[in-house]
């Protein structure tokens, strides 16, 4: 029988090879052919006598990537059909049996009868590496890129096709909930170690070894099917399992404050199935994912964190009619610790830097952080020093502004300050080779503003990175009124090109992450004028789904800088542009206490010298709070909507504003760019999923009892008024040239 995605063959020892090859797609995903052919060909390969065993592999570099989640958020759409038209019962008993074929077909190969081995010769995530839990055996071909692991929990999801109960069959109780709950890939001596897979082999050798293993008498019975086996944590009541299950709930409890639907069922998946047989905890394992995946969490996650972030990666915004460009050479001025950073980013994805800065010595010393990035990866054991050294040999330091021109772009990212900025275009400008494009990495300043001092501003355009940019994966993309089509093209690609994920804005103040991030902070910083205390403003923030407090945040970004950004905006914008009683805050912290944050040792936060303990809300905080409220008055759940709602509505302002026009931009930029509570699917998502009606009427609320910060915009109000949401009246357009995979 011919297949589309797989190639079916049989060797004359009657081992039959499946390879799995879908036609036009860089990488094998479970699509509903791939489900449907790979059920048929374990139907054939079960029935025929003449095959003894069945090695599956693939004809791509990995194996597989896993599960196509278009596929999913199809399920809901046909979900939410029948439940408008037949009833729950029935729209549950059809999301039920659809979310477990998968979850039947890998059982069907484990009890086959016929030993089936995977021949994994490259990466395997999500259902990908099920499908190889599923097989009797399994064969890695050595390959240091390849990477297992079940990564469903980072889009709202968990491992539906066996993958909680398989893993903890195999692997020790605490190594299988770290995979699980962590969603984190291992590499194949890892994966060895664990017990996950059997043999690592030359990619040579990678089909006869699994081949060979059918011929020298291998079983098809899995581990658990054999009369008397064994957890290898023991049983879930005995004195392993006890010291488990109840600390592995605290730690959940505090890495999720129980926010993610997904995670809390894999605890139950695992806890409820290894007290029960195989085909018992399978249909346990499937009722839990039909459950979540029905949860507004998974189906927020799954649209920004892979939907919309995959079609914002694959060039969403690019210009239609522009050629691909590349940037071969690129000059970084500013070689401070941001602009030696995003050298090294670019220099690790093989393009060549220069480093330019107004003496050797400064320019060296941005060279010098590349260099300890490197030694710290080497010393991990994370990068080989070939590699490290072959980084660093890209990147040339010097104090010489001829240096820049034969490069494609040149970023510019000296101080925050007009002045310094417009002496440095003026240098860079006579420079500049034909057709190349400049750059500005300002985090709060105007591009228009800057651009005037710029002769070409179609050429100019703001590419802002994130601190720290190493581990930073979003790029706000900031177009100028001027700015043309090839500077937006040249800066997505250049973004592409280093791993990044770009969104593209409209100029503001702030633009779009700082203007809501700024929001975040302010929040928290009227919190403590009000008399909350200073660790349950922290501890709401974490609960709400922040991956930092606000107070905390502010001693990151640095104290000082902040006081810096609100004096800069009091002088472009007046008074009335910035909150007297902040800065007033800020100006006691930073001028008169000289606490500027993590940088000196001391800012909302006491820092102790390195190694020696951690850092601990500052005591001299309370003594700047006008007044302090008894905590047990206040509402947690109030405190956490604020921080959340405070951020929300300033998104919404920044697409009444049109600085945001693309709604995918808003969310995806949100959880990349300041971590708004992933859960949530982002700032507007969180928005939609709440009811544009319910969520301004929290507004409203809160307007009352807190001020106008929370003054929902007027488009918000003429949103709820027809029920709108930002996904319905903003669809985003998806170019006919982009990639369908």
């Amino acid at each position: 029988m011919a297949y589309k995605n797989f190639k079916f063959e049989t060797d004359a020892d009657g081992i039959a090879l499946v390879t799995w090859d879908i036609p036009g797609r860089s990488m094998n995903v479970f699509d509903e052919l791939s489900n449907q052919e790979l059920g048929e060909i374990i139907k054939q390969t079960t029935s025929d006598a003449a095959i003894k065993g069945v090695v599956i592999t693939s004809a791509k570099e990995a194996f597989c990537a896993g599960a196509d989640l278009s596929m999913l958020e199809g399920m809901n759409h046909a979900y939410a059909k029948l439940l408008k038209e037949k009833g729950e019962e029935a729209a549950n008993q059809m999301l039920f049996e659809q979310s477990r074929q998968m979850s039947l077909a890998f059982r069907a190969i484990e009890t086959s009868g016929k030993p089936w081995v995977a021949a994994i010769n490259g990466l395997a995530l999500g259902g990908g590496f099920e499908v190889t839990l599923a097989c009797h055996y399994r064969v890695a071909a050595d390959n240091p890129k390849t990477r297992l692991g079940l990564p469903e929990i980072k889009v709202g999801l968990f491992p539906g096709a066996g993958g909680t109960q398989r893993v903890p069959r195999l692997v020790p109780p605490q190594d299988a909930m770290t995979l699980l709950l962590k969603g984190e890939a291992v590499k194949l001596d890892r994966a060895k170690a664990l017990n996950l897979i059997h043999a690592i082999v030359p990619a040579a050798d990678l089909i006869k070894a699994a081949k060979d293993w059918i011929k020298g008498g291998g079983k098809a019975v899995a581990p658990w099917d054999e009369k008397g086996f064994k957890l290898p944590g023991g049983p879930v009541f005995s004195k392993m399992g006890m010291q488990m299950f109840p600390a592995g709930n605290a730690i959940y409890r505090r890495e999720t404050f129980d926010n993610y639907p997904a995670a809390r069922a894999i605890m139950s998946c695992v806890y409820e199935g290894l007290q029960l047989p195989i085909d018992a905890a399978l249909r346990v394992e499937s009722r839990y994912f039909t459950s979540v995946l029905r949860s507004k969490e998974a189906a927020a996650m799954i649209r920004s964190l892979f939907l919309s972030m995959q079609e914002l990666n694959k060039g969403a915004r690019r210009p239609a009619g522009v050629p691909p460009t590349k940037v071969k050479k690129l000059a970084v001025i500013g070689a401070g610790f941001m602009g030696a950073s995003v050298g090294y980013v670019s220099a690790q994805a093989g393009i060549d830097v220069v480093l330019v800065d107004r003496d050797q010595e400064s320019a060296d010393k941005g060279k010098g952080h590349a260099k300890s990035v490197v030694d710290g990866q080497v010393a991990k054991g994370r990068m080989k020093q070939e590699a490290g050294d072959a980084i660093l040999a890209r990147i040339t330091a010097t104090a010489d502004y001829n240096a820049i021109s034969d490069c494609d772009l040149v970023i510019e990212a000296v101080f925050e300050d007009r002045k310094v900025k417009a002496d440095t275009y003026a240098k860079a400008q006579p420079l500049l080779k034909s057709g190349a494009i400049f750059a500005s990495n300002t985090s709060t300043l105007p591009i228009n503003s800057l651009a005037e001092e710029f002769k070409d501003q179609g050429k100019f355009i703001g590419i802002h990175f994130f601190s720290p940019v190493e581990k930073m994966m979003l790029v706000e993309i900031i177009l100028g009124k001027n700015t043309g089509d090839v500077a937006l093209a040249t800066a997505l690609d250049y973004v592409r090109a280093i791993g990044k994920t770009p969104i593209v804005v409209n100029d503001s103040r702030g633009f779009f992450a700082n203007r809501c991030v700024m929001r975040y902070i302010a929040e928290g910083n009227e919190m403590l004028l009000e008399g909350v205390p200073p660790a349950m403003i922290e501890n709401t923030a974490k609960m709400a789904g922040m991956p930092v407090g606000p107070l905390s945040l502010q001693d990151e970004v640095a104290l000082d800088l902040g006081l810096k950004i609100t004096k800069a905006t009091e002088a472009d914008l007046g008074p009335n542009a910035v909150d007297q009683a902040q800065k007033k805050l800020m100006v006691e912290m930073v001028e008169k206490q000289g606490r500027f944050g993590r940088k000196n040792g001391k800012g909302f936060y006491d820092y102790p010298e390195k190694g020696k303990g951690q850092k601990s809300l500052w005591p001299g905080l309370a003594s700047l709070q006008p007044k302090q409220l008894d905590p047990d008055t206040l509402s947690v759940e109030e405190l956490k909507q604020r921080f959340l709602v405070a951020q929300a509505v300033e998104a919404a302002r920044t697409v009444e504003d049109h600085v945001i026009t693309d709604v995918r931009e808003a969310d995806v930029g949100s959880i990349l760019g300041f971590g708004f509570a992933p859960f949530t699917g982002g700032a507007l998502s969180y928005i939609d999923f709440m009811g544009t009606k319910n969520f301004v009427a929290l507004c409203h609320s809160f307007e009352k009892k807190y001020g106008s910060r929370f003054t929902p915009p007027k488009l918000l109000e003429e949103m709820a008024a027809k029920g709108e949401t930002f996904y319905g009246r903003f669809p985003p357009k998806k170019p006919a040239a982009q990639a369908a995979e």
